[in-house]
Parts: structure tokens; sequence; C-alpha cells
């Protein structure tokens, strides 16, 4: 069976990248660096939690976008909170739970909570959650449960 693996297009610094990447998650770690022809990291495998990506020190030709994204599902809002600043650092907010990195890569913070409150019975209530989301930048639990619940201020 064939594998699949996404692979970044960076101009530079894909390394300090993956390195950052690796040291947040757990079970993660950067896994191969292969020198380009002037010796500096062009490609650069990693692992986090287990999922392969790699990285390709390409130069300037492409930039990443937020049409590519990784998500990162969190169990609580200490472990948004957690990811939302490490990621966060030298980056730049979005909305609805996004950032972008210092390196130009789209995250996707959510807790998982948010996906039960979207997939609510209630309609009504799963409406007020996503009505709730929309307006946030990042992700406060408390917050979009009061929503749902149709107590929030």
């Amino acid at each position: 069976m064939p594998t699949t693996l996404p692979c970044l297009w960076f101009d530079r610094d894909g390394l300090a990248a993956a390195q950052h990447y690796a040291s947040l998650f757990p079970n993660s770690s950067v896994t191969s660096v292969s020198p380009g022809p002037d010796g500096s990291p062009l490609v650069v495998e990693f692992s986090l939690d287990g999922r392969d990506y790699v990285i390709l020190n390409g130069g300037p030709g492409y930039a990443l976008s937020p049409a590519f994204s990784i998500q990162v599902l969190c169990d609580d809002q200490a472990e948004v909170d957690r990811y939302w600043d490490a990621l966060l650092e030298g980056g730049e907010e979005s909305r609805c739970g996004w950032l972008t990195d210092r390196w130009g890569v789209s995250w996707q913070i959510v807790p998982r909570r948010l996906l039960e409150l979207r997939a609510d019975p209630d309609p009504a209530r799963a409406g007020r959650a996503v009505q709730a989301m929309l307006g946030m930048r990042r992700l406060v639990v408390a917050e979009l449960e009061a929503a749902a619940d149709g107590t929030a201020r």
C-alpha cells in the first residue's frame, strides 16, 4: 500500500521549524535531514506524535498559505492555550482557532469539545456554538459551552 505524507515548501529554516514543532508535541522528533548542494538542510523529515511530515527548503519560489493547515485537536482549555501560545510566538492570530506561525504554516487549534457541540442533535444549540466560534480568535471552551447553552453574555 502506498504511503502519503504532507510536504511543506519552505524558503529556508525548515530544520528550525521541524525542531520547534517536535519539541511541542509528544512522541515527536526530527527523523532525517538531507543536505542540499551547499550543505544546508534541503529536506527535513519529522514526525508529530506518529504522523510523518516532510519540509523542503526549496527557496522563495512558493509560499505557504492557509489553504493547507494542520489541525490540533485538544482535550481541554489548558491544551488549547499551550499549543496556541507556543505556535503563535512570532506568528499571527486569525479567526476561529486559526493562527499562522512564524514560518507561515497555518494551524487550527481546536478543542474536542467544539466538535461535540457542533454535532449536538439540537440544531439551535449547535448553531449557537458555531456562531460563538466565528467571533473568536483563540477558542475558549467555557464560552463555547455558554453560547451553546444560551447563557453567553
